[in-house]
């Protein structure tokens, strides 16, 4: 058969096929390939016009590409029509007037949310967030807070080890002596972040925990104003009601050293909510602070236990469980 027949044979065919098509993926792809792949029919007269008369080629040549354009151009006009027809019918039964769906947004995480009520509430007397590296040598973890070598109040907190020197700070007090190396007192911070313990994990201890560590170094600073700051502090974050008391202790970057406890009503027991103290005067020296002028009171709370007192969670690994459905309670 000459080419011009088969090309009129061609367009005849694509004409009939695309008038029985059904407009869904599997069909489409089938008369797309069948026609215009690179095995289609048309490839395949493309190649066939070697072997025509070279004084034809030309206008064979013109007559192809004319097929070509001019069958691409009514499949894709076909299945265009159809995606719009589906829209059209898809909108036709919108209702606008119902509500609509709700995105899903996302919520501030019950730590996050603790940490930024206790760092405003610090903020609004006067303390400035400062941060530091949870990854420390052990003078500054240890040693220049009063605890040296073989101290027994190293046994009181199993430590990572990195290296023999290095470990992963075990609370956030090793900030408050890189402040006080790179700055002259006065200075009023608290310095917020993760720490490290080699401890079980149960429901009520985790290896990692966030602290937020306070520290206020001036020329005149009483015990009396420790009490004070505390009592704020647990007044605007529990309420002015909440029940509260000191306790002696022992730090050994603190002396005279307390903890402070809350009254649960739900459990009916006074509970543990941070430690404090006045500065160990040892530490000031360790700084290079002249322990005889300036005097300090510091403070460190874990934020995990303040957020399970205040919001009655029971598991300190709900925390870290990615539960969506825990998440969602504190939206």
């Amino acid at each position: 058969m000459p080419l011009k027949e088969e090309i009129k044979a061609v367009k005849r065919n694509f004409l009939t096929d695309l008038k029985d098509l059904d407009l869904d993926q599997s069909s489409i792809e089938t008369l797309k390939n069948k026609y215009f792949g690179r095995k289609g029919k048309i490839a395949l007269l493309f190649l066939e016009i070697s072997s025509v008369d070279p004084a034809e080629r030309p206008n064979i040549g013109k007559d192809l590409n004319r097929l070509k354009s001019d069958l691409f151009a009514r499949f894709n006009d076909k299945v265009t029509s159809n995606i719009k027809d589906d829209k059209s019918n898809y909108y036709k039964d919108l209702d606008v007037s119902l509500p609509g769906i709700k995105p899903k947004v996302g919520s501030q995480h019950v730590l996050e949310k603790t940490l930024s009520e206790i760092k405003g509430i610090f903020k609004s007397i006067g303390f400035h967030v400062r941060y530091g590296p949870e990854v420390d040598d052990d003078y500054h973890n240890f040693t220049a807070l009063n605890i040296p070598e073989h101290h027994p109040a190293r046994d009181m907190q199993d430590t990572f080890f990195v290296s023999e020197d290095i470990v992963l700070r075990t609370h956030t007090s090793n900030v408050q002596i890189h402040l006080m190396e790179l700055e002259n007192p006065p200075l009023k911070y608290i310095i917020p972040g993760r720490v490290f313990r080699n401890e079980a994990v149960s429901y009520k201890s985790y290896c990692l925990f966030h602290q937020v560590e306070g520290i206020y170094i001036n020329r005149k600073v009483s015990f009396s104003e420790l009490k004070g700051c505390i009592e704020y502090f647990i007044k605007q974050m529990f309420g002015p009601e909440k029940r509260m008391r000191f306790r002696p202790s022992y730090f050994p970057f603190t002396e005279p050293s307390a903890e402070v406890d809350i009254w649960d009503d739900d459990r009916k027991q006074w509970l543990e909510i941070l430690g404090c103290g006045m500065v160990d005067p040892n530490v000031l020296k360790n700084v290079g602070y002249d322990k005889n002028s300036w005097k300090g009171y510091a403070f460190g709370m874990g934020v995990e236990r303040i957020a399970m007192l205040k919001y009655r969670i029971n598991d300190i690994r709900l925390f870290y469980s990615s539960d969506i459905r825990f998440m969602k309670q504190f939206k």
